[in-house]
């Protein structure tokens, strides 16, 4: 049950939308979940800062894992997931922050798992 909410100040065509959520969930695999429980969210055009600048193209991506993965997993989710943005959205991957929250309790259909 991963979710990844996606924010950046720049703009994403439903072209580059489908292909980064084709490429995510791929990486989350890095995780140990799959994409058949994956649940993402873009909100482009925010009106983000970073450094005390907001004219650069920025991102800020958030992770919310059901259960744990281990730093070298993290490590390598980072990785993949500012590549692809990088590739997709042409941000800097030193503009991209990736916050990971691990979650013990979780509901989906009327229950906890």
């Amino acid at each position: 049950m991963p979710f990844i909410n996606t924010r950046t100040n720049t703009a994403i065509t439903p072209e580059q939308e489908a292909s980064i959520k084709a490429k995510l969930g791929d990486a989350i695999r890095t995780l140990g979940k799959s994409e058949g429980w994956l649940m993402l969210n873009f909100e482009d055009n925010c009106r983000l800062w970073f450094k005390g600048d907001n004219k650069k193209s920025i991102a800020m991506v958030e992770i919310s894992l059901f259960g744990r993965a281990n730093e070298s997993a993290y490590n390598d989710m980072t990785k993949q997931l500012t590549t692809i943005l990088s590739q997709e959205l042409s941000i800097s991957t030193d503009c991209i922050y990736v916050k990971y929250e691990e979650v013990d309790n979780w509901g989906w259909n009327g229950n906890n798992f």
